[in-house]
């Protein structure tokens, strides 16, 4: 996971680490930082903030021995990283879905992004991650576009042993949204997913039918999906969700697979909104808790 960014995390170290720490010998090292950060899916606004803050926090840094530099480089690109993967709020989802069931309400979250993220099947891990919390979970297929989804969703439900409220293929996405949150209430559910039609991004009239979706079930949370391995498209997308839409948080998907790992630190820039979880395999138990504070020392290992 992530090796293509370690490698160039770790050449930087080793490349500062011999340099003399001044502004003219750092540039020359870290703009070639830069363009290993860009072709490791980091979109270039967040390389080159990390780049101009590693030369304003090294530039004049007065230290003699080796191993003494080598902390000091590793400890400010450890602070640069977590400034980029901290610059939002924090949501503590479980402390939230208790605060809507003290008051006897359901937790809504709509789930948004484009085909092929795997948001079907990060729903259903998400469903399983709360029942596994002692929630119960109804799902809501407001994708009522796409053929098969409907099965799709039903099918996860069935093996996870949870209700799905469905309509017909090309009924209203937002009357299916606010009859599953009718039917969690009057049977005293916890937590409501709605599952959404897969959006290009760039089509408007989808875009808007998201946006009557929230207005009509005035979701707790609005979840966008995101393929790791889709690199600077998935921050084009995440930047254009959030502009449309709107979104509290991001699931990031196929991590397991992304050799590359800047989406991640990409995201987070663009949206200023947190990671809430990533997915790590097919199996419904994949799905980690995203800690950005773990993810910066994995990198840097």
């Amino acid at each position: 996971m992530f090796e293509r960014l370690k490698s160039g995390l770790e050449g930087l170290v080793n490349k500062v680490t011999t340099t003399k720490l001044k502004a003219e010998n750092l540039r020359p090292v870290l703009s070639e930082f830069k363009i290993s950060l860009v072709e490791n899916d980091v979109a270039f606004p967040v390389a080159e903030q990390i780049c101009d803050e590693m030369e304003k926090r090294l530039d004049g840094v007065q230290v003699k021995r080796l191993e003494d530099r080598r902390k000091t480089v590793e400890k400010n690109l450890r602070e640069v990283l977590l400034e980029i993967m901290l610059k939002n709020d924090k949501i503590d989802l479980l402390k939230a879905i208790e605060e809507k069931r003290k008051k006897g309400e359901p937790f809504v979250i709509v789930f948004v992004g484009i085909n092929g993220t795997g948001k079907t099947t990060t729903i259903a891990k998400v469903a399983r991650f709360l029942t596994k919390k002692g929630y119960s979970v109804v799902l809501a297929c407001s994708d009522t576009y796409r053929a098969g989804s409907i099965e799709q969703l039903e099918e996860h439900a069935k093996r996870l042993g949870i209700r799905m409220i469905k309509h017909k293929y090309g009924a209203d996405p937002a009357a299916v949204a606010y009859d599953t949150i009718n039917h969690a209430k009057t049977r005293g559910i916890n937590v409501v997913l709605i599952d959404t039609a897969g959006r290009m991004q760039t089509n408007r009239n989808l875009m808007n039918e998201l946006a009557k979706i929230k207005r009509v079930v005035n979701p707790d949370l609005t979840i966008l999906t995101v393929d790791s391995l889709t690199g600077n498209d998935a921050v084009m997308q995440a930047e254009e969700f959030h502009k449309s839409v709107g979104i509290d948080a991001t699931i990031l998907t196929k991590v397991d697979a992304d050799v590359k790992g800047g989406s991640a630190l990409s995201v987070t820039y663009v949206t200023k909104k947190p990671i809430l979880f990533i997915g790590t395999g097919q199996k419904y138990e994949n799905l980690e808790e995203f800690d950005p504070e773990k993810f910066v020392q994995m990198i840097l290992k």
